[in-house]
């Protein structure tokens, strides 16, 4: 039967009395939920009348109802199934368990967990054993190494967005420790500060020749973020082939999938031991690797389906306020709709991800008489022949500025050439020339 109750999701006709115990019972599940409103228990969708009044309803409920803060570990969608509207809650594995009801207090009373199909009021020795065993190194809890700090990138990014972070953001987003400093929260969002993502690149499938070796960060995250994805979409190759149905495009890699496991690997990151993502680019792969490992002690089945418990849920509602994340709990399985699971490795204190580059797919559609050296050039690669054709004494900086890409991009496709042999260097760099050798 479609849109029945499992151990994940729960039916709700309407928003009743007992909608936050459902919710809290899922922040204490491992596994965390999805709450339905506009479904009725046996699965008959009735819909929901007004969506944006109930929308507003569920958010106000979860924030000022459930203690710790919920901040970050929920998602609010409108879907349409069978032609009504109905509200999906997405709610993650909470971090700081056990949540509880903020008028019952951490008691029997108050604290719900997910028991198969319903909720079941936790009992105190539960309660007690669930709180011995609270993430400590939370990084709402640890203090900012620096305690002068200024965020106005931070607020560029939410007027863009076309909000507006009032004298009280700190609190509402979680920057204070329960003494009042800045938290390590803080410091990644502020405008300066000493973290950086490294993005490295060798000339082949291993790390023998390393061609680039760049950071990016000492700023606000979000920055850094964009940053990353900005020179990760200028290395990705788009494959493209004009057909009389009009232009075909295939890029080397998923940019969806890419994007995804960027922010995945900087938002999921374990900082408390001063690790940050490394991003590898290598001659026929790519490999983005975060430390921590699995989060909230996960499985990789359960990691798989996109079971959500997120490391850095202040994090992630700051990503999610300035659309750099959709939904929570969606990035594995976008990421799962371009590539297979043997693209994730699950290692004690890292996770990595590996993406393959595709093979140009119109390769074979020039025509025959081309020779096969040149076949199997890249576009860069021809455009640079193109203009050594034209100007053989022009530099790599002409060369970049014409293309339009960065200068490292036009270094590594030159030292591509000279190994195949194809072109060559004769004289110094200021005043000698290239040859085409083939």
């Amino acid at each position: 039967m479609q849109n029945t109750e499992t151990n994940r999701i729960e039916n709700k006709e309407q928003l009743n009395e007992d909608f936050e115990q459902e919710v809290i019972a899922f922040l204490n599940y491992k596994e965390g939920g999805i709450i339905y409103v506009g479904i009725r228990k046996n699965g008959q969708v009735v819909g929901v009348q007004d969506v944006d009044l109930t929308q507003l309803q569920v958010k106000d409920r979860i924030k000022n109802n459930i203690q710790p803060s919920t901040l970050g570990l929920f998602d609010v969608v409108v879907e349409t199934i069978d032609n009504k509207e109905v509200i999906k809650v997405v709610i993650s594995s909470g971090t700081e368990k056990p949540y509880y009801l903020r008028k019952k207090g951490r008691t029997p009373e108050g604290c719900y967990i997910r028991v198969g199909s319903s909720k079941e009021r936790m009992t105190e020795r539960m309660i007690d054993d669930m709180y011995s065993k609270r993430i400590k190194n939370t990084l709402k809890e640890i203090d900012s190494p620096r305690q002068e700090l200024t965020f106005n990138q931070l607020k560029i990014y939410y007027e863009e967005h076309g909000l507006k972070l009032n004298d009280n953001f700190l609190q509402n987003l979680d920057l204070l420790t329960s003494e009042g400093k800045y938290n390590y929260n803080a410091f990644l969002l502020a405008d300066e500060n000493n973290v950086s993502i490294k993005l490295v690149k060798y000339l082949g499938t291993n790390k023998m020749d390393l061609v680039e070796n760049q950071e990016y960060g000492y700023r606000c995250i979000i920055t850094a973020t964009q940053r990353i994805l900005d020179r990760l979409d200028a290395e990705n190759t788009v494959y493209a082939k004009i057909e009389y149905k009009g232009r075909k495009e295939v890029e080397m890699i998923d940019k969806a999938a890419l994007k995804e496991a960027v922010i995945n690997a900087i938002v999921h990151n374990d900082y408390s031991y001063g690790n940050s993502p490394i991003i590898e680019l290598y001659s026929d792969r790519i490999e983005i690797t975060s430390a921590g490992g699995l989060p909230q002690e996960l499985s990789q089945e359960e990691f798989l389906e996109g079971v959500t418990a997120p490391r850095n849920k202040e994090l992630i509602r700051v990503f999610k306020d300035v659309d750099l994340i959709e939904n929570i709990g969606s990035g594995v399985l976008r990421i799962l709709d371009a590539y297979d699971k043997s693209c994730f490795k699950f290692m004690e204190h890292f996770l990595r991800v590996t993406f393959k580059y595709r093979e140009n797919p119109f390769e074979y559609d020039q025509e025959i008489n081309q020779e096969s050296d040149q076949k199997e050039l890249s576009i860069i690669q021809n455009k640079i022949l193109s203009l050594i054709k034209q100007n053989a004494k022009i530099t790599q900086n002409e060369m970049g500025k014409i293309l339009g890409v960065p200068r490292e991009k036009i270094k590594y496709n030159i030292a591509i050439l000279k190994d195949m042999n194809i072109i060559e260097r004769e004289g110094s760099n200021k005043i000698g020339k290239w040859k085409i050798l083939k």
